[in-house]
């Protein structure tokens, strides 16, 4: 990346990040909430895309790393009076990481739609577990408890309001993102990308390839796992449907729908998405999901980078796409 691209991509950078910071002083209260849970979904998508769009690997077990974080969040919130937000944020990760590390090193031995079975697979195990341990999980009905206060034992404590939320979530998904863009940038990044283009040369050229896709599962479970205590601290709530595999497909659909490999894609996809299924469910009651389904397919068929590849290509025509790292050399 030039000196020039890199000056254009932090000042739009900086420019997007101030207008989500601004927003929850002009959008009303349904809009302020809507935007908080693009950015946690957002989240989400992105975690997948370290798999989907950097390592090649189809996953559909995020369901489980997202739903596990949240109940990992639920018990902590539970059991502690008063409720500890730090706590929540221990016990989710710790439970995410749990289960990233055994979905990994069971998953990890198989290959493209054979890796992405085997993860759906898993989401459905640890679903069904969840939806019948009644006396654990709460089963169908979910578990439901107190929302923490943003505070800092000894320091400070403030509860949480619309406001204050949006952008503690903001705050996180914005660390997230460039935490894994740092690692996606790294030497491991590089292999990750060596290994989704050609496994076996990666292989034969001396790296430890399912070392790396073991680390690639498991880093990708870990923010998934947060995006899940993210999402149970805003709607206090925490329900088997978040671990069912329909979630998974909805990531991969964010990732599609924004651009793959590119960490910023993934996000506006689950933006895009949600906004379209939140604007046709109040034209079509019951049918909604049918004019979602045919932009989705448009998108695909005429945008086969994806929205920001699309946005990419029309502001730099004649360049080139890398779908490894999201780049156009003019």
């Amino acid at each position: 990346m030039s000196k020039r691209d890199t000056i254009i991509y932090w000042s739009g950078f900086c420019v997007v990040l101030a207008l989500l910071i601004l927003a929850p002083f002009v959008l009303p209260e349904f809009w302020k909430r809507f935007l908080t849970e693009i950015l946690i979904w957002g989240l989400l998508a992105m975690s997948s895309d370290i798999l989907i769009g950097y390592t090649g690997m189809v996953s559909f077990g995020h369901s489980a790393f997202f739903g596990l974080g949240m109940y990992g969040a639920a018990a902590a919130l539970l059991m502690v009076s008063p409720p500890s937000l730090i706590l929540a944020l221990i016990f989710g990760l710790i439970a995410a990481a749990a289960v990233s590390v055994f979905v990994a090193y069971f998953s990890t031995r198989l290959r493209d739609i054979y890796f992405a079975i085997t993860t759906l697979i898993f989401s459905q195990i640890f679903y069904v577990i969840i939806f019948t341990w009644t006396e654990v999980t709460g089963g169908e009905n979910g578990l439901t408890f107190r929302r923490p206060a943003l505070a800092i034992p000894g320091l400070f404590s403030v509860p949480f309001t619309t406001e204050t939320l949006h952008w503690f979530v903001l705050a996180v998904v914005t660390a997230s993102y460039l935490i894994l863009r740092r690692i996606t940038q790294s030497p491991f990044g590089m292999v990750l990308q060596s290994i989704r283009e050609n496994e076996g040369r990666t292989r034969a050229i001396g790296y430890p390839v399912e070392r790396y896709k073991i680390a690639a599962v498991m880093l990708s479970g870990l923010f998934a796992g947060l995006a899940g205590v993210l999402y149970a601290i805003q709607n206090r709530f925490a329900a088997p449907d978040f671990v069912y595999f329909l979630v998974s497909g909805e990531t991969v659909i964010f990732n599609v729908m924004g651009g793959i490999g590119t960490l910023v894609g993934p996000i506006l996809g689950a933006g895009a998405f949600l906004l379209l299924r939140e604007a046709f469910s109040r034209f079509f009651t019951e049918h909604y999901l049918i004019p979602v389904g045919i932009i989705f397919i448009a998108i695909v068929i005429f945008m086969p980078q994806g929205m920001l590849g699309f946005m990419r290509r029309w502001l730099n025509r004649g360049g080139t796409f890398h779908v490894g790292d999201g780049r156009y050399d003019g």
